[in-house]
């Protein structure tokens, strides 16, 4: 079985954007498999079958955006490719990623260890900006960039470089059922409850400052797209739940080895 399979999901046009992660990844001697981006911004959401409104705006405070259904069934779209091929585990970069080090030699380095630490983890969150209500639990140092693997007690936002294992890429799927959150605030609330989401401080990964055309919806800003008057208590007691279940996780949080 291959290791290590790295994806790009990038939206057809796009190739200036192709073209500059390419260039990166050469850099390092990485190849890469293209996955074209699903192009939600002119979606009609009333026909979307697995997208769910009403639960959107409960949970978020407004509905979604076009962009964000096709970020969402991108994602969807790699981990289902990832699973048909005989690859153990999957780096996933959108195009607007940028690697500080060597992100392959890193997790070369890394998954080993978090094999011993949790066979069962799911999803790693490699490109995030923030890191809250985290274990640490081992540094490395690739290409002059040191990072800390942890667990990730409170998933990290943001879906610009993620690494999957085969089951979670296989449980995403398979537990999905209807869209009621962009995916990174989905990761955050399915793994913050679950467990087994890991990530790297500080970020090997981060982004340019590229606006992303996945998101593009139609120049509707996403944020402020239909908010509901109670918008601020959704969000508020949603990052209230969040951190409280992290908060658990964390105390009750026992490597394998130390079981």
């Amino acid at each position: 079985m291959q290791s290590l399979q790295t994806y790009v999901i990038n939206l057809d046009g796009s190739n200036d954007r192709l073209q500059t992660i390419s260039d990166r990844l050469s850099a390092f001697g990485i190849a890469f498999e293209r996955i074209s981006a699903v192009d939600g911004r002119k979606f009609d959401l009333a026909t979307i079958p697995d997208y769910d409104a009403e639960r959107a705006q409960n949970y978020m405070g407004r509905t979604l955006v076009g962009g964000e259904i096709g970020c969402y069934r991108s994602h969807l779209k790699v981990a289902e490719h990832f699973l048909k091929s005989d690859a153990r585990y999957a780096l996933v970069l959108e195009d607007d990623a940028l690697p500080l080090c060597n992100p392959v030699e890193l997790l070369d380095a890394a998954l080993p260890d978090l094999e011993k630490v949790d066979p069962d983890w799911r999803l790693i969150n490699i490109g995030n900006n923030k890191l809250k209500i985290a274990t640490p639990l081992a540094r490395y140092g690739i290409g002059g960039h040191d990072c800390e693997l942890v667990a990730a007690h409170y998933f990290p936002m943001t879906t610009s470089a993620i690494v999957w294992s085969r089951e979670g890429a296989r449980l995403f799927l398979a537990e999905h059922r209807k869209m009621f959150a962009p995916v990174d605030n989905y990761f955050r609330h399915w793994l913050t409850r679950t467990g087994h989401g890991y990530s790297f401080w500080p970020s090997p990964v981060t982004t340019t400052d590229a606006a992303s055309e996945i998101l593009a919806s139609s120049g509707r800003a996403r944020k402020t797209n239909k908010r509901k008057w109670f918008y601020a208590l959704a969000k508020q007691r949603r990052l209230m739940e969040d951190k409280l279940i992290a908060f658990i996780h964390k105390k009750r949080f026992r490597p394998a080895g130390n079981k």
